[in-house]
């Protein structure tokens, strides 16, 4: 069974910082690519970051390049989204999967609101 469990989110003001964590079900997790994609107000759910089993491969939305880091650490089937210097538009809620191509099932995701 898929587990993805989304934390981490919250309300900070513009310039601020977030850390997300995404804890997954080992069947899920185990050599799988893994990112976070998010789906703003409005808009269509997309691609925000991803990164290799072995993490030595990550990949970076133009929107996230610069200011968000994704790393994970397999002991503990988790993967972590560091967010920095956030900006209003990045207000969405975010969820973890396998990417770049996403399971049909997702977690409840996480809010995070940017204030200006």
């Amino acid at each position: 069974q898929v587990q993805l469990i989304e934390s981490g989110g919250g309300l900070v003001h513009a310039g601020g910082s977030l850390r997300l964590s995404c804890a997954a079900s080992g069947r899920t997790f185990t050599k799988s690519v893994m990112g976070w994609f998010r789906r703003a107000p409005g808009k269509e759910r997309e691609l925000v970051a991803f990164i290799s089993w072995s993490g030595d491969t990550t990949y970076y939305s133009d929107s996230a390049k610069g200011r968000f880091t994704i790393s994970r650490d397999n002991a503990k089937n988790t993967v972590y989204l560091q967010m920095n210097s956030l900006k209003p538009e990045d207000t969405a809620v975010y969820y973890c999967n396998i990417a770049p191509v996403p399971y049909e099932f997702w977690g409840q995701g996480t809010q995070v609101t940017v204030s200006s």
